[in-house]
């Protein structure tokens, strides 16, 4: 089940609600965490009904390892300790090892050593790389003694299942919410506002995304030398703006959805194209996921507090495991390394120059982020050879193919409304929003608060733009419009 679909949107989400508030009043907390529970393995199960029992065992896992490190600490058994966290990394990556990368593993070594193993066709659990970072980041945690390990399972189950950020993030770590799964209020404020953020991402989701989404996919089926560089930059600028707001739509959803339940998350992107360096994207990009390798890879191998030779492999050991984290190919792995080289050339040899101008900086940054999202798209160096050449020209503006890009262009149904979402896309992907705020002074402006009337009527007209959003994205759902989901590979 995923959060664009009329049958959550009407169906599930509605009665979970009913249960949840109604279970929270018979019950308090624990009623709440039990219908969050049951509901997320309902959720997860609705589409992969075997694969369900993966997160259980992990789930399982991870309690027992947190409470015998526990015990392991007020016995003073260090080995005790350690030996439990050894079974949670060692059970957790096993996971991903089989389920996610057993596959690449074994046609690598076909293509490498010549030989014929028999390549399993094992269908990608989904949410499996966001749900075994959480859990392993709490036994990490419980270890280092930054966290008390959690005694009630239903309180771990629904932190592990928690359906709002269970497919595609943000990374919840447990320290984050602890407080929250034994204590949290809902307000009808705080409702209305998880609400509205959720509609929010819908529409960024359902009207954006995947109106990019159509013209790019349709483009990236031809071939490169068809698409000339006006198909090329068209495709791959849809793509941009796709990813962007289908992921970023996500985060949205999750984190409205976490607000109507009284939980308060991570917040995960921060307008990352408007980044002056690709450093700054990547503080700005999936921000749950850069600090998790950050403090749980970077900064245990000694981080920038090291040899300059050091540094630099701990720099491309972490973005190797960035792009393999983001999927079993490695195309992936090459799109982490080429970021990983980006980051040391910005920090060796462009960083005065980065931090003295502003569009030059900008261009440079946006430039090398684009065609990041080339290398993570073609799978192959052959296509990215290919579609490096169409982007500068190797096949002409228009292609070389008798269906060229005007053709393909008009049969990528690239038409009014195609243009209308670029536009809101290149809006929205910056601070729009905080500005207009500002323009109609609505927040307080030092000791001024924002005039009442001004507050009601401008709350009036967003909530009225919001259940427009609503409709018109029901509406889209309805008519079966396209529909991918891009952060079903990670």
């Amino acid at each position: 089940m995923v959060f664009s679909s009329l049958t959550f949107l009407f169906a599930f989400l509605p009665v979970f609600f009913l249960c949840y508030f109604l279970l929270g009043k018979l019950f308090g907390i624990r009623g709440k965490n039990i219908a969050l529970f049951l509901f997320s393995l309902v959720f997860y199960a609705w589409g992969e009904p075997v694969y369900v029992l993966l997160m259980v065992y992990s789930t399982i896992l991870d309690y027992t390892c947190g409470r015998m490190i526990e015990a392991g600490e007020k016995k003073g058994r260090p080995k005790q300790k350690k030996a439990f966290l050894t079974v949670s990394m060692i059970g957790n990556l096993a996971l991903l090892a089989v389920f996610k990368y057993l596959t690449m593993m074994i046609g690598t070594a076909n293509t490498l050593f010549g030989t014929l193993l028999p390549v399993p066709e094992i269908v990608l659990p989904i949410g499996i790389s966001f749900y075994t970072f959480q859990t392993m980041s709490y036994s990490i945690d419980v270890y280092r003694g930054k966290v008390e390990a959690q005694h009630d399972f239903i309180n771990f189950g629904a932190y592990v299942a928690m359906f709002p950020q269970l497919i595609a993030g943000p990374i919840v770590r447990y320290e984050a919410v602890a407080a929250q799964l034994n204590q949290r209020t809902e307000t009808l404020e705080d409702f209305a506002a998880g609400a509205r953020r959720f509609i929010v991402g819908l529409g960024k989701k359902v009207l954006i995304a995947n109106t990019m989404a159509q013209t790019a996919d349709a483009l990236f089926e031809n071939p490169a030398s068809s698409l000339g560089s006006l198909g090329a930059w068209v495709a791959i600028l849809a793509y941009t703006f796709q990813i962007f707001f289908d992921f970023s739509g996500y985060s949205d959803r999750a984190i409205g959805l976490g607000r109507m339940m009284g939980f308060h998350y991570t917040e995960n992107f921060n307008y990352p194209y408007i980044a002056s360096s690709v450093t700054e994207f990547w503080r700005r990009w999936h921000i749950t996921m850069s600090s998790f390798f950050r403090d749980y890879i970077y900064i245990p191998m000694g981080g920038s507090r090291v040899s300059r030779p050091r540094w630099i492999l701990n720099i491309f050991v972490v973005w190797f495991l960035t792009g393999l984290w983001h999927g079993a190919s490695w195309n992936f792995v090459l799109w982490g390394l080429y970021f990983g080289f980006l980051l040391v050339l910005e920090k060796l040899v462009f960083r005065k120059w980065l931090e003295k101008g502003k569009i030059l900086p900008h261009v440079w940054s946006l430039f090398f982020i684009v065609y990041g999202w080339v290398i993570f798209t073609q799978e192959t160096l052959g296509g990215l050879w290919e579609y490096t050449k169409a982007l500068f020209g190797g096949y002409g503006f228009l292609g070389t193919a008798q269906n060229n890009a005007v053709i393909l262009l008009q049969r990528a149904d690239v038409n009014t409304v195609f243009f209308l979402m670029f536009a809101a896309a290149v809006l929205f992907s910056m601070p729009f929003s905080g500005w207009l705020k500002r323009k109609l002074r609505l927040e307080p402006a030092g000791d001024q608060p924002v005039p009442a009337t001004r507050a009601l009527v401008c709350g009036i007209l967003l909530d009225t733009g919001l259940i427009l959003i609503l409709l018109l994205c029901t509406v889209q759902l309805v008519q079966g419009s396209y529909n991918p989901f891009i952060y079903f590979r990670f």
